[in-house]
């Protein structure tokens, strides 16, 4: 494994942890609500992030990564795919959260298109390509469970 590839390696797998927990959290948050439609949907999400973490780590297994010191330059100086946890704390709504979902998603999304632009290694910039294309599918589920929330509460016509 090249240089470039430990690097996206250890950034993915910090991205990834980041991520299934802060879902929990938010399913956590919604579930005390009684939002369980939209706590399955995080908890899911959650899943997601810890099989794509699985994965990783069995791709690594028996290699040396860099530590990840990074400053990802995204809000609140936190990685891609990470949902602020201050908006876990109290009542946030169903939507927010989806909101907030849907943006962290689009984020981990755009990280890892720029570092498949970036780089020069076909190994790394394939890892790069497959993992924003597992974060599109996130960003597919979020926005259909927005629409569905969003949808649920609009007047219905003659009502």
């Amino acid at each position: 494994m090249n240089e470039w590839t430990a690097q996206l390696y250890a950034h993915a797998i910090a991205i990834e942890t980041e991520a299934a927990q802060r879902y929990s959290d938010l399913g956590d948050a919604m579930a005390e609500q009684g939002q369980h439609s939209v706590a399955v949907l995080f908890f899911m999400l959650s899943s997601f992030e810890a099989r794509h973490l699985r994965e990783l780590t069995r791709r690594t297994a028996g290699r040396v990564l860099p530590d990840v010191n990074a400053d990802y330059s995204w809000r609140e100086g936190e990685a891609p795919e990470t949902v602020s946890f201050n908006a876990c704390v109290g009542q946030i709504t169903a939507q927010r959260a989806l909101l907030m979902a849907l943006e962290a998603e689009k984020r981990a999304k755009a990280f890892f298109e720029h570092a498949a632009r970036v780089t020069k290694d076909p190994a790394t910039r394939a890892l790069a390509r497959e993992m924003a294309e597992e974060e599109a599918d996130h960003i597919v589920v979020v926005q259909r469970a927005l629409e569905r929330l969003v949808s649920h509460f609009k007047p219905r016509p003659g009502a």
